[in-house]
């Protein structure tokens, strides 16, 4: 598509292909297949220009600012940076070490005062390792433990040790279906009468209680935490599977007039134009296409596809306990999907665009177009494809290192093993 996009007031001298004058730190990749994910689709041959940490402008007839740094992308691929849409990266460093590990609270029923970006390590080596598979910034989020409402999540960026925290309490995480009626005695209509009366509990706060001997369920601290939840200023993203879980929910939040966001979603295909109707999204991991347990039973390989062509707003991300550990396979599950039959742009999306709009940063973030943050990648081939791998990945404008603990480890033992075996003793 030819497409020329103009930013900060500077279009006569974009339509007519006009060097520009550089800021300093400005950066312009050209020659690329850039991706946009936004109004301009995809621009064929174009040129990508970064300055002042966004991106000034996109299209076919951009020219390089005199005194940019150049890099010639050599007609691959430019994408916006990943975003997981469900991690606890920051969260937790070794599963086993309980020391390491700030994610799965084992407070009953209820931890919604809980915030993750109370506990989140932006020094956490596991940041590093997904960063350089082309992920930027990512929705951190408290895993449900022993709660029924786990906490809250914050979006952060990958790429500083201090401002990483993007966005603060930018959802709210439930669970329901079968693990939700695990921690209600074993019933699923337990745990909705519980989750309405915690609700009920926020929507009465400070009002005299019916019954002075019935105790609180909610400490003062998520009273207040649910607040935003209860105005449907805070999604609350609600991990459920069954197609009637899937209803059952959809009735829970028209009830309690709740910004309902789906993750799990193993069956929602069966319930798709419901979930469209209310739009509602949907966090979906497309690998869960087999019966293995009794609420996925319906579940299948096109069911990413199925919803998108329904039209509901469809993000991927990992849904097992290996999400934070393997959270760099990302593109991958979005590679299932479209295997699977899922348009590739909407793919792309579903890593990007969408989780940024779930949790309404899509104004800054998911997209390449002039004025908003330049999170990006230039990929070395196709970027759904596992043989391929950035080649320079950019978050916040600044080009990040492509060094982790692994290639560190790496780089020592090598060099010792040159060496020799007697000196490397020495």
């Amino acid at each position: 598509m030819k497409s020329t996009m103009i930013g900060n007031g500077i279009a006569a001298a974009l339509l007519c292909g006009a060097s520009l004058p550089a800021a300093a730190g400005t950066v312009a990749i050209t020659n690329a297949e850039i991706h946009t994910l936004g109004r301009a689709g995809v621009v064929a041959h174009g040129t990508i220009v970064i300055r002042d940490h966004r991106i000034d402008a996109i299209g076919e007839a951009v020219q390089p600012p005199a005194g940019a740094r150049v890099i010639d992308a050599a007609g691959k691929p430019v994408t916006p940076g990943l975003f997981d849409a469900y991690t606890s990266l920051g969260l937790k460093e070794v599963d086993a070490v309980e020391e390491s590990n700030d994610a799965a609270p084992s407070k009953p029923r209820y931890s919604a005062a809980l915030d993750a970006a109370d506990a989140f390590n932006p020094r956490s080596t596991l940041i590093p390792v997904t960063r350089v598979e082309g992920i930027t910034r990512a929705a951190t989020a408290p895993e449900a433990g022993e709660s029924l409402i786990a906490g809250q999540g914050a979006v952060v960026s990958l790429g500083s040790l201090s401002n990483w925290l993007v966005k603060p309490k930018a959802a709210m995480y439930a669970q329901a279906g079968e693990s939700g009626a695990k921690l209600a005695g074993g019933s699923r209509s337990a745990a909705w009468a519980e989750l309405r009366e915690a609700f009920d509990e926020v929507r009465h706060a400070g009002m005299p209680r019916l019954s002075p001997d019935h105790p609180s369920l909610l400490g003062p601290l998520d009273v207040e935490a649910l607040k935003p939840v209860l105005s449907g200023d805070e999604p609350l993203v609600l991990y459920v599977n069954r197609a009637s879980d899937i209803l059952a929910a959809l009735k829970f939040a028209e009830d309690e007039n709740l910004h309902l966001v789906v993750r799990g979603g193993a069956e929602a295909w069966m319930v798709a134009p419901q979930l469209a109707e209310r739009q509602v999204p949907v966090i979906l991991d497309p690998r869960l296409d087999l019966p293995q347990r009794f609420e996925i039973l319906a579940a299948r390989p096109d069911a990413a596809t199925l919803l998108q062509k329904a039209g509901v707003l469809l993000a991927i991300a990992m849904d097992d306990e290996f999400n934070t550990h393997n959270a760099r396979n990302l593109r991958q599950l979005a590679g299932n999907a479209v295997a699977q039959g899922l348009d590739k742009e909407a793919a792309l999306a579903a890593v990007t665009l969408n989780p940024a709009r779930i949790y309404g940063v899509d104004g800054t973030l998911g997209s390449l177009e002039p004025g908003k943050i330049a999170d990006l990648v230039l990929w070395d081939g196709d970027p759904l494809e596992t043989t391929s791998f950035p080649k320079v990945v950019f978050i916040d404008g600044q080009e990040v290192p492509a060094t982790t603990r692994q290639t560190e480890l790496r780089d020592r033992y090598l060099q010792r093993l040159h060496l020799g075996p007697y000196a490397a003793g020495k």
